[in-house]
């Protein structure tokens, strides 16, 4: 008596019962929810994380209700009151008095709006400039790409801070001119970043399938390429911000960026330094806001680089 060996047969490829089944708009829903939940976690176990956040939130806070919050708002706009200048801390000046009387608690408190437009527009623009530039330069590359990238490392032959101190030189010291000069030199870090994650990003099968489809060039960068670029995009925004508050107010400390009475950090510590060491509180908490928000936007920059870039926080 034989017995017969029978195969299993499986079932056809394109039967729709052997594919996959789509997820639905709720389960995509709540799958996006259980992610964002995780990054929250994982941003909450981290104590520098949350310390950054703490310190932007009430930087923003204080740019936001600088005007409700200071105790004497006229002193941002160069109110004398000499019979209170260079006043130490105490009493109704927290923060102590400059060498016109105005109470230094309330010009840095009125500063905090300053720094916030600077740090908005410098790495604004730098992004608008530099993230397109970097998107063409990365998708297209042949003699595109040596263009764009031979242009870029031109600017990064130079520090950017050398050579926005020539620009401003050339338009003349303000605070206008100072931003401007720094978001003409602020694009070349966004191009070199976004162009190294297009090159990766455009060998992806999800790339190669829309071009299969017949998928015109923008549209494949818009809703491919860019998508996936934004994590190091944000990362970068974050880090920039105090970066740039730094930059302009250093341009502000030698007398090119922001000009006295405006209530603008580094200026202050410019006119400052020449009253040291006897009115220390005049330099220390113009300093010290400067400090808090830079190390803020660094430490916040790092616990999101955490989150959306898993490969650096393995190594």
């Amino acid at each position: 008596m034989t017995t017969q060996m029978t195969t299993p047969v499986s079932a056809p490829v394109n039967d729709p019962a052997a594919l996959p089944r789509p997820l639905t708009f709720r389960e995509r829903h709540e799958s996006q929810i259980r992610q964002w939940r995780l990054y929250g976690h994982m941003f909450r176990k981290s104590f520098s994380s949350m310390l950054g956040l703490t310190l932007v939130v009430l930087f923003l806070l204080l740019a936001a209700f600088g005007p409700v919050l200071a105790p004497f708002p006229e002193a941002a706009s160069g109110a004398i009151d000499m019979s209170n200048k260079l006043m130490p801390p105490g009493g109704g000046n927290w923060f102590g008095t400059d060498e016109m009387g105005a109470d230094i608690f309330s010009r840095v408190i009125m500063g905090a709006r300053t720094s916030l437009w600077i740090g908005l527009i410098i790495t604004g623009i730098g992004a608008l400039i530099g993230v397109p530039l970097g998107i063409i330069a990365g998708y297209n590359g042949g003699w595109v790409r040596a263009i764009i990238m031979r242009i870029t490392e031109l600017f990064l032959a130079v520090p950017g801070l050398a050579l926005a101190l020539a620009i401003v030189a050339a338009l003349g010291p303000g605070i206008t001119n100072c931003v401007l000069a720094l978001s003409l030199v602020w694009w070349p870090g966004y191009v070199r970043l976004v162009e190294a994650k297009t090159l990766s990003v455009k060998e992806e099968l999800f790339v190669e399938s829309a071009r299969s489809i017949g998928a015109r060039t923008p549209w494949i960068l818009w809703h491919h390429i860019l998508p996936n670029c934004l994590s190091p995009i944000i990362v970068k925004m974050s880090m920039d911000m105090g970066m740039a508050i730094l930059s302009a107010a250093s341009l502000g400390f030698i007398g090119l960026g922001a000009q006295p009475p405006a209530p603008e950090w580094g200026a202050m510590i410019s006119v400052a330094r020449t009253y040291m060491p006897d009115w220390w509180w005049y330099s220390l908490f113009p300093g010290a806001a400067i400090f808090l928000t830079v190390l803020g936007f660094n430490l916040l920059g790092d616990g999101l680089r955490d989150i959306l870039d898993p490969r650096s926080r393995d190594r």
